[in-house]
């Protein structure tokens, strides 16, 4: 993978910030610490970070110009059926100086401009200039797997693998208010908005066009395609045996690479899965996982070990105590430059700056739990669904369960939990109870829409636009949920949790499960083939059942929950009430009502702090960026 940035400019006003490429181009560095390229044109400059993984020579570095010098690219990604498309190409008598899938993107593009998109398979974004014309060319990946920031005003088109790469060109900063709401929500900024008002993200599946009178065109050109419950694939055993050969195929695809290759294998059924499929096609696999000494209720390294034994890989634990974790906070807060407070990115990130240490590609089973109904949330939502006496019962118990203290870090305050989130969510619409149960900073709807905690007023109009655009794949079909979720979470906060991590440690993570053909025949699969009352992910346990360890199949699915509430009293009380949140800064700052902050730190030291500690944790992470990023 690599970082990408860029700019054209459309006056002599824009070309002034031309110079700025550079310094753009060196915020990526840890994207792509290999090397580093500039272009330049009149009105348009493009940078390059490179981390080599397909052609390893200086023949494939960026940006690359085609023979002719019209067309020159930028890429950030892998296209896993370059081979194929370059025979192809190779027929239409294109030729080719390196062995690079850059080059081979680059001249698919010039055969067959934007339809080139179709025949992709892979995770990239990419942009292409046109000399002749002065126009460029923009796209990124089926489900967004590569990040593709832009910003464009009366004089200028700038874009970026990452915003820190666009606030280098000075664009003015101002705080998008819907985006701040929504972050405190769900503790991510969905596409195709960020922090920033004009800041946005080119969508999934999308690809943009600046044409030479300086106008922006933005089209789709995937989307999962939906299917009537009347049109579903019928076979169930057709249904394993076909998922078996597409998820084969995908994982060989991904294992193409000039550089050693590995996997992550946490002990749950997805990356296990993934294991089992490449320890097939390579005769030493390098297999990944960490352990939590100071957290055995989410050590999984035991089940890690299970699969590494049976497929004979070499496996590698690293064991973290809550100081690793504790050490790597502030690598985290400053690489990140959008508020994002999915605070299992601590250890997504340490784990990748230990397995750099062996490879530079690791696959991964991001992608199966938003496919086939692996989360908690999920059978929850069957239940909430059927009305069954349990769930009926739990529903009444209510204002008992509100009462109760509740804690991710224990086993009974989680459970109290879940159970009183579960109740809440029985009493609203599917919509509604979609969008209670997707938040995870613990702010509800009235802190949200509350004067007292945001404290000048908002556009609440245009934040429920923003929600019923999310929302309105929801319907009587339990697979528009999982639709929902890979168009709502799997992109924007489980992708960019691992795109930024790994990036920040320079490991390309490869995720074979959004091969498009297998994401494509899910969604054609009725949804009582991946969940029932006892099973989920149902149809991938049956079909891979053979490959796995017994074991797997009889435990939970476990979270794991940074210990945020031990830090906030200890080492990073005086962060909170020192520094990020003090009543100084609050008031300088001008954003949050000095008195619901007051409160939060007020209940966060007390013996029962419930739910502050998500919402602190989401303030100090907006804090933090604010302080870094965000001055006026």
């Amino acid at each position: 993978m690599c970082g990408i940035t860029g700019i054209i400019a459309f006056n002599e006003e824009g070309k002034k910030y031309l110079s700025k490429i550079s310094a753009a181009t060196y915020t990526l560095q840890k994207r792509g610490p290999d090397g580093e390229g500039i272009y330049f044109d009149k009105n348009c400059a493009l940078g390059h970070r490179r981390l080599s993984i397909i052609d390893t020579s200086e023949a494939a570095s960026q940006p690359f110009s085609d023979s002719s010098k019209r067309y020159t690219i930028v890429f950030n990604g892998e296209i896993f059926n370059y081979k194929q498309l370059k025979k192809e190409l190779e027929q239409k008598g294109f030729q080719f100086k390196s062995q690079s899938d850059t080059e081979v993107l680059l001249n698919l593009y010039i055969s067959e401009k934007e339809m080139c998109l179709e025949k992709l398979d892979g995770e990239f974004s990419f942009a292409i200039y046109d000399k002749e014309t002065e126009e460029i060319f923009l796209a990124r990946d089926r489900f967004g797997i590569k990040p593709l920031y832009y910003y464009q005003d009366k004089n200028k088109f700038i874009f970026a693998s990452e915003m820190k790469a666009i606030i280098e060109f000075g664009i003015p900063k101002e705080i998008d208010k819907n985006s701040l709401q929504t972050y405190f929500h769900l503790n991510y900024i969905p596409s195709p908005y960020s922090i920033f008002k004009n800041v946005l993200k080119l969508e999934a599946g999308s690809f943009l066009k600046i044409n030479n009178n300086n106008t922006l065109e933005i089209e789709n050109y995937y989307s999962i395609p939906k299917l009537s419950t009347n049109n579903y694939f019928s076979d169930y055993n057709l249904a394993q045996k076909k998922i078996k050969i597409l998820l084969e195929q995908s994982v060989q695809n991904r294992m193409i690479a000039d550089v050693p290759l590995g996997a992550f294998l946490s002990g749950g059924i997805d990356s296990s899965i993934i294991t089992a499929i490449a320890a097939q096609q390579t005769k030493y696999l390098n297999t990944f996982s960490i352990g939590y000494k100071d957290e055995p209720m989410f050590d999984e390294t035991e089940f890690a070990c299970l699969v590494a034994k049976k497929h004979k890989t070499n496996h590698t634990v690293f064991e973290l105590t809550n100081n690793d974790l504790y050490n790597n906070l502030h690598q985290v807060l400053e690489y990140i430059d959008e508020p994002f407070a999915d605070s299992s990115a601590l250890a997504v990130n340490i784990l990748s700056m230990h397995t750099k240490k062996h490879v530079t590609v690791a696959l991964s089973g991001d992608g199966a739990d938003e496919l086939f109904a692996g989360y908690n949330k999920h059978a929850a939502e069957l239940k909430a669904r059927h009305k069954n006496f349990t769930a009926k019962l739990v529903k009444a118990s209510y204002p008992i369960l509100k009462q109760l203290p509740k804690s991710r870090n224990t086993k009974s305050g989680n459970k109290v939990r879940q159970l009183e989130k579960f109740a809440e969510g029985m009493n609203l619409s599917p919509q509604e109870r979609y969008w209670q149960w997707a938040k995870w900073s613990g702010f509800n709807k009235n802190d949200l829409f509350s004067a007292s905690f945001l404290k000048n007023k908002n556009d609440f109009e245009n934040f429920e636009t923003r929600k019923s655009t999310i929302l309105n794949y929801i319907n009587n079909d339990y697979n528009s949920v999982l639709m929902t979720d890979m168009n709502l979470v799997l992109k924007n906060d489980m992708l960019v949790k691992v795109d930024r991590m790994s990036m920040s440690q320079s490991l390309e993570v490869r995720v074979p499960f959004l091969d498009h053909t297998i994401v494509d025949f899910a969604f054609s699969l009725p949804a009582n083939f991946k969940i029932d009352d006892k099973h989920r992910k149902k149809i991938l346990k049956d079909a891979f059942k053979k490959e796995l360890p017994e074991e797997l199949f009889s435990r939970g699915k476990k979270g794991f929950e940074v210990p945020l509430l031990k830090w906030f009293k200890t080492d990073l009380k005086s962060m909170i009430t020192d520094d990020l949140l003090s009543d100084s800064f609050i008031k300088e700052q001008n954003i949050f009502n000095l008195d619901t902050i007051q409160q939060l730190k007020k209940q966060l030291f007390s013996s029962n702090p419930n739910d502050s500690v998500e919402k602190i944790w989401a303030l100090i992470v907006f804090q933090f960026w604010w302080k870094k990023y965000a001055v006026v």
